[in-house]
């Protein structure tokens, strides 16, 4: 209960929102609030793209503030301490975490600050069900996504609702508390810019325009990258300027029932990934089937640059990996695909394509992007596709099948029919001709055979199979 001259310090971490903030409200409740963002490096490394993004949503978060966030550096459990005494603040709230090594510095911030008579408030206002909430009947966390969504996640209590945003009395910024930095950016991070709009409102406005515009249909034409029919709401939820609870209820009766229900397990698989990093700490760095240590992964740093810069010679992995570097996205189809590609055709470990993802990606969460390379390369939880190779040519010409997605990211081949589009090296010398395209001149001929990588892929995988 809110009491006189009350005042509680909030710190915002990948929370960056005032609607739907359960900590933000118990902070609220409790009394004035002195909002405050932690820089720590260390404990927080951050790819360029996505600090990029959260750079611009601190600057919306302190407008949405009134000018009041302060942006410090340093050791959370010290800063917030310091800022306790200088406000005479009694109470912390924060937004919890899942990674390993979050958990592990908050345990350890909250034994300071209750140590130091500060008392400490942490909520979910990240996910839609704790890890330690939908586990299997023996107690173990799931391995599969089936299952752990149909019987553990919709088996267990439904998403609570959202908040609304509190009421809220900031405790103003002091002259020598900094805010946000101002934005300086590099090219390639203003060409971002004209991508998307960022911050809270602009997360509140995707999610209506795709609840509006984009929703019917969804559970088909997600899985084709032209013709826009995914929410891009990732950059939004993985920087928390909306709740994954406001887009799970902002879709109820909304749309046609399977619509709704196929963007729902969306949102299921973000749980998923990150149940599996809260159970798996070494998820980012390890294989979780165990047998794939001995996978004969190649080094290959030639082929590993061809695959960032989408130079290939496989249109539709090159059309990922520019869209990727272009607009700091990359449709989900095509991220399987490009994944397969790197993992099974190149066999180029993993997590060389983690590491580019996580600096590249606007999106990027630890949690979604370990555990999708795991699930793509084999190695990981619900590895029934182990075996599967994504054929780059059959998935263009099933999923981008007029064309339109390769030739808006590789103009250099635009002319050629929709027939040879996704496999140009197949086509008659007298297409090419009349496309002007010289295959190894103005777009490179395939750096791989997909046939036989595919099957020396398959050999590999069942070699592994043979040891275990």
């Amino acid at each position: 209960m809110k009491t006189p001259d009350a005042v509680a310090i909030h710190w915002f971490r990948q929370d960056l929102r005032l609607a739907d903030n359960p900590a933000l409200t118990a902070a609220a409740r409790h009394g004035r609030v002195v909002p405050v963002v932690i820089e720590d490096p260390e404990a927080d490394p951050a790819g360029a793209a996505s600090a990029w993004w959260r750079g611009r949503s601190l600057a919306a978060l302190d407008a949405a503030l009134g000018g009041s966030l302060r942006v410090l550096r340093g050791d959370p459990a010290a800063v917030l301490a310091e800022l306790a005494a200088r406000h005479g603040a009694s109470l912390v709230t924060w937004t919890r975490r899942y990674e390993p090594w979050a958990t592990a510095r908050d345990s350890a911030v909250k034994a300071a600050l209750t140590a130091g008579g500060l008392a400490v408030q942490s909520e979910n206002g990240a996910l839609l069900w704790e890890p330690w909430e939908v586990l299997k009947p023996d107690g173990t966390p799931y391995r599969v996504f089936t299952p752990f969504y149909r019987r553990g996640c919709l088996g267990a209590a439904p998403p609570r609702r959202p908040l609304p945003v509190p009421r809220l009395d900031p405790v103003p910024r002091a002259p020598d508390e900094p805010g946000p930095a101002a934005a300086r950016e590099a090219p390639w991070e203003r060409k971002l810019a004209r991508h998307w709009q960022i911050g809270e409102a602009a997360a509140g406005a995707a999610l209506a325009r795709f609840v509006g515009e984009r929703l019917a249909g969804y559970a088909k034409g997600r899985d084709f990258p032209a013709p826009g029919q995914t929410s891009r709401l990732s950059p939004h939820l993985a920087h928390g300027e909306i709740s994954p609870n406001a887009a799970w209820h902002a879709v109820a009766g909304a749309g046609p029932a399977e619509d709704v229900a196929a963007f729902r397990a969306e949102l299921g698989w973000r749980e998923f990934c990150a149940h599996q990093l809260f159970h798996f700490p070494d998820l980012p760095q390890a294989p979780l089937r165990t047998e794939f240590a001995a996978m004969p992964w190649r080094d290959d740093p030639d082929a590993l640059a061809a695959w960032q810069r989408g130079q290939t010679g496989v249109p539709l992995v090159d059309a990922g990996m520019r869209e990727l570097w272009q607009t700091g996205f990359m449709h989900n189809r095509v991220r399987m695909v490009v994944a397969s590609f790197l993992t099974k055709n190149l066999m180029i470990d993993w997590r060389r394509g983690e590491r580019w993802f996580a600096d590249c990606l606007v999106d990027y969460s630890p949690a979604s992007n370990a555990a999708s390379w795991q699930w793509v390369a084999g190695s990981g939880a619900d590895a029934a596709p182990y075996f599967r190779v994504f054929n780059p040519a059959t998935q263009a010409a099933k999923f981008d099948p007029e064309g339109a997605y390769i030739r808006r990211f590789v103009p250099e081949i635009a002319q050629l029919p929709d027939r040879w589009l996704g496999a140009p090296w197949t086509a008659p010398d007298a297409v090419l001709r009349q496309a002007g395209l010289r295959l190894g001149r103005d777009y490179p001929r395939p750096i791989v055979d997909l046939a036989a990588s595919r099957a020396r892929a398959l050999a590999a995988f069942h070699a592994l199979e043979s040891e275990r």
